[in-house]
């Protein structure tokens, strides 16, 4: 499903401007790329807040009207008000549909409750990456990537080489020869402390020292 979002060209520059704009429940943004020249926008806050909250808008095509005229972009920055959680600025790229994109995509992980190092071993999962930079076209970006966590033990973790990827999609740290854990299961931080404790303790035993304090003689001949 296209998610469109709705947009005017905005005219007005500068801070004070952008200012008054937020004041009056208007998000200042900008939209990039392709052929054509940038163009500042103005989008409605309430109406773009109520995508922005969901997933798939940071990382699906989006449609985007501008003056009844739409485009296919991605949301590439924003900036949110400290306090306030407000969307302040919002840009957008236009993507071209046989031109390779990258765009971080996020993990969902599946059958973490199941495997054998969560339910028979005691482990809990720990997520190393939540998300990972793709590049694909625009028509192969997926939504999300599945990480299938079914199989791991106690100890072990699962790489970006493991997960299986979506036709056309791969992922960037894998193209320059990196390969990170996504995810891995581990024993809770308790239970290695107990095993550390029960631990035996392993004494060295050496020659003892001569009564004098010093070296021991060697044998005469």
């Amino acid at each position: 499903m296209s998610i469109e979002i709705k947009a005017t060209k905005r005219d007005v520059k500068g801070t004070s401007a952008s200012r008054r704009l937020r004041r009056a429940g208007v998000v200042p943004g900008v939209v990039y790329g392709g052929s054509n020249p940038a163009q500042p926008l103005e989008l409605d806050h309430k109406a773009l807040f109520m995508e922005f909250r969901h997933e798939a808008f940071h990382a699906s095509i989006l449609s985007l009207e501008v003056d009844g005229k739409k485009e296919d972009v991605l949301l590439r920055d924003y900036q949110l008000h400290p306090v306030r959680n407000t969307i302040q600025h919002v840009d957008f790229q236009r993507i071209s549909a046989t031109e390779k994109i990258h765009v971080k995509v996020p993990f969902h992980f599946v059958n973490a409750e199941t495997c054998p190092g969560v339910k028979t071993g005691g482990g809990i999962v720990g997520h190393i990456l939540n998300e990972s930079e793709v590049s694909c076209l625009a028509k192969n970006l997926p939504e999300f990537i599945e990480v299938d966590l079914g199989a791991l033990e106690i100890g072990e973790s699962i790489h970006l080489s493991e997960i299986t990827m979506p036709e056309g999609v791969e992922f960037t740290q894998l193209a320059h020869g990196a390969d990170p854990a996504v995810s891995s299961i581990n024993l809770p931080r308790a239970a290695v402390a107990e095993t550390a404790m029960e631990a035996p303790t392993t004494k060295v035993v050496g020659e003892a020292p001569a009564e004098d304090g010093g070296a021991p003689e060697a044998d005469a001949e």
